[in-house]
Formats: structure tokens, sequence, C-alpha cells
């Protein structure tokens, strides 16, 4: 499935599923991984990388939704 994807949905699919992770040990255990070993700053341009991440994925699945409409 990742090879069929182009370059900016497979760096969106990581980010998300890094993101995923992240957001599961956070529910889990209260543990921020990113922010604990980044710094605060990196951590959020991190979050907000897999928020764009999640956006791209989205937009590419309305598409080709809309294609097959």
């Amino acid at each position: 499935m990742l090879k069929e994807m182009d370059l900016y949905s497979q760096i969106a699919f990581i980010l998300v599923i890094v993101g995923g992770i992240c957001w599961g040990l956070v529910g889990l255990f209260n543990l921020y991984l990113i922010t604990g070993i980044l710094g605060n700053l990196l951590g959020r341009l991190i979050y907000i990388a897999v928020g764009v991440g999640a956006g791209w994925l989205a937009y590419q699945v309305y598409n080709e939704k809309m294609k097959k409409a």
C-alpha cells in the first residue's frame, strides 16, 4: 500500500502512525514522548506536522471518493 502512494502521502502516513502511537502513550500512561525527547518547541512542531499529515491524507481520501463518484 505504501509503495502505491506519492511521496507526500507516504510522509503523511508515517507522521499519522507516529502521532497515533504518541497519543496512545498519552492516553495509556500520560507520557508525552515527543515533547519529552525533543523539548516543547520541537515537540509542538512535530504535533503540527502530524496534524498537517492527517489533513493531507483526509484530502487524498476525499479526492479518491470524488473521482469514483
